[in-house]
């Protein structure tokens, strides 16, 4: 029989005990049993348990003692209190404190054992909450954001340090590069982690629609509101709101929201109640906000009131060098779904390297999936790559990258883009460094070990 959850029974009354543990065990539940309080701390210190059954009187503790010392383990463990007709207003107040229900003596098997199933499926739904906060944490890790090059990585240290405070950001960037990724990051890697993320695309959503989306609004504020209905920023009050694509948001609503984040308060519509709110603003556009407040587009005091912290996220033709890592993540996790090992041809990588990728990280993903569908066999060729890409190459990527069987070779592309550089700047390291997008001190190094093993012409010595 498949356990069905571990439970700690706590009950003074020896033949009682053994009848609840008999029952419970019969329906295949794991049962250990503690006779006194103080040996149910015991136990509770060695193993963990999915439910505590635990009389509300024992002999030298009081089963709310228990509950206290259960909650304070911080687990989705839950209690449920054994009580005598006698103690039901004790039994009420540990349901206050925490407890998950009260059984009143004598109560029957079937009474006992819907109790306890329900308090397993509790448990369930506490851990699978768990478990997704887990997965979340990770997949916004931002170890887990693909770049290695220059800017993406001096973008990770501006992104670790604003994480754990509660400063306003704005991010810039073209559609595709990953705004909301960055956002997500920012969240799931901050103190409000453990609280959902709310987002909302401003140009998505009509301005009408808009105001009543942030704000929300009262019964009856207008035609149609039948019933109260609560906005996105008291929805995120303790969390993060993102507002993806700021910059398309018209005047009127620019004010609005600049006082709700000014006052941290908002006001329903239709209502009178000031509502007192604790809501981190990160905003997203792929406009430059000073050019719109230049053409009457955009507010200044909104600009600075968002502008306390803000980064650039680099388009994908300006990182080329991260294109060969993206592509292995990419056609990792389709490998995976599909259960099989697909790779790229030298030639196709050039291909996908030259583009320009006016749709950036979002476009690479789609026509990374589409090749591979079109693949018929193991290696993604010239011929599975859409035509767009084919007709529009940047034609810049070194003649001879060579990929082993087993994947692509970063360290040999990075090698190839090192010469080419070096070479067009007639070795001077500064300005290949620029060509590079990459610090002046790692190009060097970098530079002088290539040397030292014969992999580039070395200019002081012509």
């Amino acid at each position: 029989m498949n356990n069905l959850g571990n439970i700690l029974l706590v009950e003074d009354d020896k033949n009682q005990r053994e009848i609840i543990k008999t029952i419970l065990a019969k329906e295949g539940f794991y049962v250990e049993d503690a006779g006194t309080g103080k040996k149910a701390l015991e136990i509770l210190k060695a193993n963990s348990f999915d439910v505590v059954l635990t009389d509300l009187r024992l002999p030298d503790l009081d089963g709310t003692y228990i509950l206290k010392e259960v909650k304070n383990q911080n687990t989705p463990c839950q209690v449920v209190i054994i009580t005598a007709f006698g103690s039901i207003p004790s039994a009420v107040e540990a349901t206050k404190m925490g407890a998950f229900y009260y059984l009143e003596k004598p109560f029957e098997k079937d009474q006992l054992l819907i109790v306890i199933k329900n308090a397993m499926n509790q448990v369930k739904l506490l851990k699978d909450n768990i478990m997704l906060k887990d997965q979340l944490f990770d997949r916004f890790h931002l170890d887990n954001i693909i770049g290695v090059h220059k800017r993406m990585e001096d973008l990770f240290k501006v992104v670790r340090r604003v994480a754990p405070t509660n400063s306003t950001v704005i991010i810039y960037g073209e559609s595709g590069t990953g705004k909301e990724l960055f956002a997500k990051s920012i969240h799931y890697n901050s103190p409000r982690k453990n609280k959902p993320f709310f987002a909302i695309n401003c140009a998505a959503i009509p301005e009408t629609l808009l105001e009543s989306e942030l704000f929300g609004y009262e019964k009856g504020a207008f035609t149609g509101a039948l019933t109260r209905h609560t906005g996105l920023f008291e929805q995120a009050n303790g969390s993060t709101l993102f507002l993806d694509e700021i910059g398309d948001l018209t005047l009127g609503t620019q004010a609005k929201l600049l006082r709700a984040i000014q006052e941290k308060e908002i006001r329903r519509l239709g209502g009178k109640e000031t509502i007192r709110l604790d809501v981190r603003i990160i905003a997203a556009t792929n406009k430059r906000l000073d050019e719109e407040i230049k053409k009457g587009n955009f507010r200044e005091d909104l600009y600075y009131r968002l502008n306390v912290i803000a980064f650039s996220i680099p388009p994908l033709r300006e990182r080329a060098t991260d294109i060969p890592l993206l592509i292995e993540h990419f056609l990792k996790r389709i490998n995976e779904v599909h259960g099989v090992k697909k790779t790229v041809s030298n030639e196709a990588l050039k291909l996908l390297m030259g583009y320009s990728w006016p749709g950036n990280v979002r476009q690479l993903e789609s026509i990374i999936e589409r090749a591979f569908i079109m693949c018929e066999g193991d290696v993604i060729d010239v011929e599975h790559i859409p035509e767009e890409v084919n007709q529009d190459t940047l034609k810049n990527i070194p003649e001879q990258i060579n990929i082993p069987d087993e994947g692509i070779d970063f360290e040999t592309i990075e090698k190839e883009l090192i010469k080419k550089a070096y070479l067009k700047a007639e070795g001077k390291v500064s300005v290949a460094a620029r060509l590079l997008n990459m610090s002046y001190d790692k190009l060097w190094f970098k530079i002088k070990k290539m040397k030292e093993k014969g992999e580039l012409f070395d200019f002081t010595n012509r």
